[in-house]
Order: structure tokens, then C-alpha cells, then sequence
């Protein structure tokens, strides 16, 4: 009888072991690129997660949803959707694909129905500091000379250097266009506050986090807490993964 239950309890064991989620899709926001990923990318891999960066464009939501979607189609199982910065806003519309499991958003905006970066941007007091540069043939690029302040203070001089010269500019259509089906309304989610973010206010990433219903956790980083705080960021992507069984 023993025997039985031993063999009984291996075997469901061995069942949620199957389920637990192993694919992890990570996103990255504007004036940046996937290469910021990499300390997560080798954290999860190390652990034995099945990693995949998204190189979208920035240029706009509907054409990066779209990409991320590719990228989601790659997949065997269920999938972590990770979002940075506006990389939020493109998980939110794109989290809607069937094999995703849960969302985690990283020093993300997390919008509404109806409501765009833009919009989002235009609901809190305007920001005097703000880098953000005037468009330009339809490009938004980030003030170089505030870029390390504002986007990166607590990386290497020297990498925030390269990051701002290799900065991906922000397409108005990506700012403008609304969410039309918002993923957090039917899955899961995680939430990671950056308290010390100047690009996003972590009152406003509080909001939407609470909003969405996340599990919020607070990291004392700046905008790129992926980067400056790998581990703690792959902690969150991997609680979401154990906790999101299908």
C-alpha cells in the first residue's frame, strides 16, 4: 500500500514538475535594446529556463505586438511574458496569445484599455526635466545629455555611455496608439517598482501594478533594474513561472 502512494505521489510530483513553466520571452523598451537582457538572459538559462529575447523595433505597437507574437509562436509549452519600460505596453496587447501563462512587468507602463503611452504620460504632472526630444521624422529620441541621469545612474559610466550613443528612438506610433484587449485583465501578473526611476514615476508603476492586480516587489534601482539588478529581476521572472501552472 505504501508502495502505491509512494509511486502515486512521484508521479503527480513529476506532473507539476512538467507543468511549471520553462519558457521565459523577454522584452525590451525604448532607447534601448535586447542586449540589456543579458544578465537576466544568463541568470535563467544557468536555471535551466528556455530564454528568448524579442528585437523589436520600437517603431510601433502594432508592428512589435506582432513580433512578439512571433517569437511566442517559437515556444513549446507556456511562457513568462517579460516587459521593460513601453516593452509593458507591448506585452499588455500582445499577452493575449494562448500559451502565455503570466506577465511580469519591469519599470513598465501596464495600460488600460483606450489609454497609450502618450495618453498615460499626459494624465500625471508634466515632468520639466524630461529628455525627451522633440520628433523628428517621426522618431523620438532621449536628450543625451540627461540620458545617464535620467535612464541609467546606477550602471558603469562607461556602459551607460554606449547605451546612450546606441540608443533605439521611440516611433510616434508606438507612443499614440491605444490598447485594445489589455492582457492583465486575464492573466496573472508580477510587477517590479523601481523607487528610484525618473523615467516613469514609481507612484505611477504602483498604480498600475495595483490596478492590474500584480504582486508587486519594490527594487531600489533606476529605470533599468533588469541591468543593474539582474538577479533580483530573475527572481520575480522565475516566482512568476513556478507560481503559473497550466
Amino acid at each position: 500500500m505504501v508502495t502505491v502512494i509512494f509511486a502515486a505521489m512521484t508521479s503527480l510530483f513529476g506532473a507539476i514538475a512538467q507543468a511549471q513553466v520553462k519558457n521565459i520571452v523577454l522584452v525590451h523598451g525604448a532607447w534601448g535594446d535586447g542586449s540589456g537582457w543579458e544578465g537576466v538572459y544568463k541568470i535563467l538559462t544557468t536555471k535551466g529556463y528556455h530564454v528568448d529575447v524579442v528585437s523589436n523595433s520600437d517603431q510601433s505597437l502594432v508592428a512589435d505586438a506582432a513580433s512578439v507574437r512571433a517569437v511566442l509562436a517559437r515556444q513549446k509549452g507556456p511562457v513568462i511574458l517579460v516587459g521593460h519600460s513601453y516593452g509593458g505596453a507591448i506585452i499588455t496587447q500582445a499577452g493575449d496569445t494562448s500559451n502565455v501563462a503570466a506577465l511580469v512587468y519591469v519599470s513598465a507602463f501596464a495600460p488600460d484599455e483606450g489609454e497609450s503611452l502618450l495618453s498615460l504620460q499626459k494624465a500625471g504632472p508634466p515632468n520639466p526635466e524630461s529628455g525627451i526630444m522633440p520628433p523628428v521624422n517621426g522618431l523620438l529620441w532621449y536628450d543625451t545629455a540627461k540620458f545617464y541621469k535620467d535612464f541609467c545612474p546606477d550602471l558603469p559610466v562607461a556602459l551607460a555611455d554606449f547605451m546612450n550613443h546606441s540608443q533605439t528612438p521611440l516611433g510616434l506610433a508606438a507612443a499614440v496608439t491605444p490598447i485594445t484587449n489589455p492582457a492583465w485583465k486575464k492573466k496573472p501578473s508580477w510587477f517590479i517598482v523601481s523607487t528610484l526611476d525618473r523615467m516613469i514615476p514609481p507612484d505611477a508603476e504602483r498604480f498600475m501594478a495595483k490596478r492590474a492586480g500584480s504582486k508587486i516587489t519594490e527594487i531600489k534601482a533606476s529605470h533599468v533594474a533588469f541591468i543593474s539588478h539582474p538577479k533580483e529581476v530573475a527572481d520575480v521572472i522565475e516566482a512568476a513561472a513556478n507560481a503559473a501552472i497550466k
